[in-house]
């Protein structure tokens, strides 16, 4: 039995765990901190009020240290880890895995997953690149990071720049496991058929002719998301090329009424904000786009977008702060790489990309460059790990 502890259901990460018991035969139970992401909850990001449409709980067992109909928390940041020992000495897995350090809830999981005396295994969105610290700090963060990382019996790494995290913090190789970050593509239609059915009607619900360029964006509209900056590069394309094309944000925030401002300014572009879809949606607008653009300047420890995009095909423009630039962004064959706050060089890259549109070459390099990101890989990779830590015992 491994034990799985988290804040609440996630769309990313269940689907894991339910093929880690299917294909892998290891069966597991995830011990939430609250059901807010079934139930549904107000995302302050996002400013909407949404649950997940996709299965998050079936095919492995799942319980619950709180529930939102009992007065059970709705934010990750305010979910308590209380009960939980109770839990681990029914459960009495083999091995438990943990998902985080932050937020508190993680903290106070740690330690009282560590006083079980079970391996611990780890796999985060462990990154360095992604926030700019003062060297106290980051010293002082280091310290707490090897300290917490010497207990753990495996860190599963999810892509490049994690493992290169726990390399630089001196965790021994033989720890090290690759379990990568991905998407589940089950409620996805990814491939040419679905592109064929999907693409012109949802091109035309938007009010764009297949001539015009759609450059998507996906995701929260908040500052550090830097759409602002996607809105400015447009606006310093040539006039040939700035005409035909047109920004699409696939998503809500604060940040959407200054994006509308700014893109009214002249020389004006086409700004639509078609808000927050979810999952079960999301196929026809990125079959419907030209390019997928991440323009992040900080925060974006990996961007799972960028898995979606390539996926359905779409090539993607993201900046150097995205955490899975190294591992799924080859410049001229499945998009570009930009200098984070740049809309000179984010200018450069969209007209580089060009040539990626309406390619089917280029799709299906797309397609083949994410596949080794996929559930069943993260999968077997926590089960190479709960497998070496349970025969090691």
């Amino acid at each position: 039995m491994l034990a799985v502890i988290e804040t609440h259901p996630i769309q990313y990460h269940a689907p894991v765990y339910r093929a880690l018991q299917r294909d892998f035969g290891i069966p597991v139970t995830a011990v939430y901190g609250s059901d807010f992401s079934v139930i549904g909850y107000r995302d302050a990001e996002f400013a909407t009020t949404f649950a997940w449409d996709t299965d998050l709980l079936s095919g492995y067992a799942a319980r619950f240290l709180s529930r939102v109909s009992d007065g059970g928390t709705r934010t990750p940041e305010t979910t308590s880890a209380s009960g939980l020992p109770r839990h681990l000495h029914e459960i009495d897995p083999k091995a438990v895995l943990l998902v985080g350090y932050s937020p508190r809830f993680y903290q106070r999981a740690l330690w009282d997953a560590w006083r079980t005396q079970k391996p611990l295994l780890f796999r985060a969105e462990t990154t360095d690149h992604a926030s700019r610290r003062a060297t106290i700090k980051a010293k002082l963060r280091d310290g707490m990071l090897r300290f917490f990382y010497g207990r753990c019996e495996r860190l599963l790494y999810v892509g490049t720049r994690s493992y290169q995290h726990f390399s630089r913090l001196g965790c021994s190789a033989q720890k090290l496991v690759f379990s990568p970050y991905c998407v589940d593509t089950n409620s996805f239609q990814t491939d040419e058929s679905g592109r064929s059915r999907l693409r012109a009607p949802a091109r035309t619900a938007l009010g764009v002719s297949e001539e015009e360029t759609i450059l998507l964006l996906s995701g929260k509209l908040v500052r550090r998301k830097r759409a602002d900056l996607l809105v400015e590069a447009v606006k310093v394309l040539p006039k040939v090329v700035r005409d035909r094309v047109r920004v699409v944000a696939l998503g809500s925030g604060e940040e959407q009424p200054r994006l509308e401002e700014i893109a009214r300014r002249d020389p004006a572009i086409t700004f639509t904000c078609v808000g927050f879809q979810n999952q079960s949606r999301l196929s026809a607008y990125y079959h419907a786009a030209d390019l997928l653009v991440l323009p992040s300047d900080s925060g974006e420890t990996w961007g799972l977008v960028v898995n979606e995009a390539l996926h359905h095909g779409l090539p993607c423009i993201v900046s150097d702060a995205v955490g899975c630039a190294p591992d799924l962004i080859m410049p001229g064959l499945t998009g570009e790489v930009f200098e984070r706050g740049s809309a000179d060089s984010l200018a450069a890259a969209l007209q580089r990309a060009l040539r990626l549109t309406d390619n089917s070459a280029a799709r299906e390099t797309c397609r083949s460059r994410v596949s080794g990101y996929s559930v069943a890989k993260a999968a077997e990779g926590i089960a190479q790990a709960y497998r070496d830590v349970v025969r090691a015992g």
